[in-house]
């Protein structure tokens, strides 16, 4: 993931809306319709990442973001998740 943190996309949208990379993939995966809950232990960093209801992606900043799928994942699959 930290790779497409640094994304020239990635990091054009983010400057763009004033938010982090991280934000701006939290985001997308909101309007995407997919839950995410972002992994922290530090107070201010978990009130950082709940600042991402204030902005939307345009259908073009969707659209970029969108084409840097490299179908890999960073995680177990969850079709194929052992409990």
């Amino acid at each position: 993931m930290h790779g497409h943190l640094e994304s020239p996309v990635l990091e054009s949208i983010a400057k763009r809306h004033g938010k982090s990379p991280a934000h701006v993939l939290i985001r997308w995966d909101l309007q995407h319709g997919v839950v995410t809950i972002p992994k922290s232990t530090h107070e201010g960093r978990i009130v950082e990442n709940a600042r991402v209801f204030d902005f939307l992606l345009s259908p073009e900043d969707m659209a970029m973001l969108d084409g840097m799928n490299a179908d890999s994942r960073f995680g177990p699959d969850p079709d194929n998740f052992n409990f």
